[in-house]
């Protein structure tokens, strides 16, 4: 009966998931701005992001390099999660006239010196992109699709500038993108005929501008002025990157009228033309779920029942003396752990892990968390994994309190202070290393601080306050007495030893989850928007159960094999997906990423480590709790004097 239950209810949820994910990549999200009505001539100012790209993974500010600079460079009011990716938002030179076109217009003239010119030349090199956004809209270059169909696709920014060489000659040199031609697209309300912004376009060249006179007040070009249509000609000479040479920056503005609805204007942003295969991962983690469900349903039904009712009859018959297989175990089974105390502090983490990523995924599912709403995903982590502290005291004090563990206080300060002082480490180095490297993505010491007073201020007093509750509850009871001499463990065939199971057993939650992994490692290291989190949200249930059931069935076959140390064995079974998750990544690192520099290789690792680290806390966790459950479950249906 159970089963039935089971699997209709997740038959319902996973339809009822399905659909919404496709809601969600279809239709609309719900963006976390509200809309601005712009009238003709109204001031549109545009502001600059940092400089990033994808073959170093270092931000930088968008003034480190020699651009065209307002007289007074403001910041704009940022979000904690901005900082930690490293955005700096900050005013330009560029303005515009709401639905007047500007020909071509003079930013400012800059005279390269020598480190103003290694800089062009280095970020030219490591294919940096400059960022804009106007409106809350990133600026985006148009791609052709390489299918050749007629669908927009964009790319993030432009670039800095390009190399190559002139006719002739072989000699490689660096050229700069000093002109930007921008198209603001608007769609047009026909009661109130005010206008919104629902797209931002550049397309960037390199021209060498030529003036008779320089009038700082009102610089007038040859290759520039009002009358200049056709900027680009087959003659015309770029700019090169030199030092000691002029640049003059220079911009024109179109305004094109569109179709697209203000709520929809995203979707070009997040063109994803490959839904087909978040399905084919759906599926194929589907399949590995019925075949486990079909492996626990057959152990909990017929092996089982069989099992429990042989031995309530032998009880019966006064034949308890040839016992065999799991029940052999169950003076032992309910022994606390070599380590317990560590179990505890990891079990707890991972509940706080596990509501962390539960709560961001039900935000993200709602919308609040779209790209629109920059560096939103990250500060909805890291206020839910502050506020989740009290779970994990709660749950880690409840089985610390089961194990009649001593000195709570002492563990409940591990709880509080061991996962997130491992990550704060690794974190402190990989900050320090970019740093180092004068890049944007360090923290400031301001933000850490935050970090720090959230950490002290809010978590770990929530760490204590559970541990309190989950100690003022009674002991969970053992459904079995525990033996006071420890039964021994006959030794075991190699499939069974523990480090073999244990590495089979992450195999499975790894294969669930491998395919939406790829778009995840995209988006982070590819300057790609993910925002599927319809998709996502199913894929972590299918997570949860893979890692619940392969947990279960290898718990099982080590209780019949008479090996009752079950705790540990229970956690690094499903913990060890985030060992394939790492060998995943170093696949990842050397087939789809260019970095080639060290410390960037370096940054690469550590963030994944980080993941992985995590990854294995969560998916322990949930094995854990299952195999818990399931050995209660088992050991309190049979009889035992």
């Amino acid at each position: 009966m159970k089963k039935t239950k089971g699997s209709s209810f997740r038959f319902y949820a996973t339809f009822f998931l399905c659909s919404l994910s496709f809601s969600l990549s279809r239709a609309f999200y719900l963006p976390g701005v509200a809309p601005r009505d712009f009238q003709k001539g109204d001031p549109l100012y545009v502001k600059v992001n940092k400089l990033s790209s994808t073959k170093t993974q270092l931000p930088y500010d968008y003034y480190y390099l020699n651009y065209c600079k307002p007289p007074k460079i403001v910041n704009n009011a940022e979000n904690l999660g901005e900082v930690l990716r490293g955005d700096r938002i900050e005013n330009s030179v560029y303005t515009f006239q709401m639905l007047e076109d500007q020909p071509c217009k003079v930013g400012c003239r800059a005279k390269l010196d020598a480190e103003s010119t290694k800089n062009f030349k280095e970020k030219i090199d490591d294919e940096y992109r400059a960022n804009m956004i106007l409106d809350n809209l990133p600026v985006a270059v148009l791609r052709q699709r390489r299918d050749g169909s007629q669908s927009t696709t964009y790319e993030h920014g432009f670039r800095v500038g390009f190399k190559g060489s002139y006719e002739g000659s072989k000699e490689e040199k660096y050229f700069i993108h000093n002109h930007l031609s921008f198209r603001v697209m608007y769609h047009r309300d026909q009661e109130s005929d005010s206008a919104r912004i629902v797209g931002f376009e550049v397309t960037p060249n390199s021209i060498l501008h030529e003036y008779k006179e320089w009038d700082e007040n009102n610089p007038q070009l040859t290759t520039c002025n009002k009358d200049t249509k056709n900027l680009i000609q087959s003659n015309t000479v770029p700019q090169e990157v030199e030092q000691g040479k002029e640049i003059v920056f220079t911009y024109d503005v179109s305004f094109k009228e569109s179709e697209i609805k203000w709520a929809s204007r995203w979707d070009t942003y997040l063109l994803m033309n490959d839904d087909q295969i978040h399905w084919f991962s759906i599926i194929n983690s589907l399949m590995i779920v019925l075949f486990l469900s079909g492996m626990v349903a057959m152990i909990m039904m017929r092996t089982l029942y069989r099992d429990i009712s042989n031995y309530n009859q032998l009880e019966t018959q006064d034949e308890a003396q040839e016992e065999t297989g799991w029940k052999l175990v169950h003076g032992d089974v309910f022994r606390p752990p070599v380590n317990s105390g560590l179990l505890c502090v990891y079990v707890g983490t991972g509940v706080q892990i596990f509501g962390m990523s539960l709560v961001t995924m039900m935000f993200a599912l709602l919308g609040f968390l779209s790209p629109s709403n920059r560096g939103g995903l990250m500060t909805a982590m890291v206020l839910l994994w502050v506020f989740m502290g009290i779970f994990a005291g709660y749950s880690s004090s409840r089985l610390h309190k089961m194990f009649k563990g001593d000195k709570w206080k002492r563990m409940t300060l591990k709880t509080a202070f061991m996962f997130p002082g491992i990550l704060f480490a690794i974190f402190f180095v990989l900050n320090g290393l970019i740093w180092g490297e004068q890049s944007s993505g360090a923290i400031p010491f301001g933000t850490m601080f935050a970090l720090f007073c959230l950490w002290f201020g809010i978590s770990v007093p929530l760490v204590f306050v559970g541990s309190y509750l989950g100690y003022k509850k009674p002991a969970i009871e053992a459904p079995v007495k525990t033996n006071k001499i420890p039964r021994q463990v006959p030794e075991q065939p190699w499939y069974m030893k523990p480090v073999f199971s244990i590495l089979i057993g992450g195999i499975l939650p790894f294969g669930a989850v491998f395919i939406e992994l790829f778009f995840i490692l995209t988006s982070i290291w590819l300057n790609q928007f993910y925002y599927i989190f319809g998709f996502l949200f199913i894929v972590f249930l299918i997570l949860i159960v893979t890692c619940a059931e392969i947990t279960v069935v290898l718990c099982y076959f080590q209780l019949c094999s008479e090996d009752y140390n079950w705790w540990w064995r229970a956690y690094l079974t499903a913990g060890s997906s985030a060992f394939y998750l790492f060998l995943y990544s170093i696949f990842y690192f050397f087939t789809k990423l260019e970095i080639t520099k060290l410390v960037s290789g370096m940054l690469y690792f550590g963030y994944m480590i980080i993941i992985s680290y995590a990854f294995f806390v969560l998916t322990g966790t949930i094995g854990f709790y299952a195999c818990f459950w399931f050995v209660r479950k088992i050991y309190s249906s049979v009889k035992i004097d």
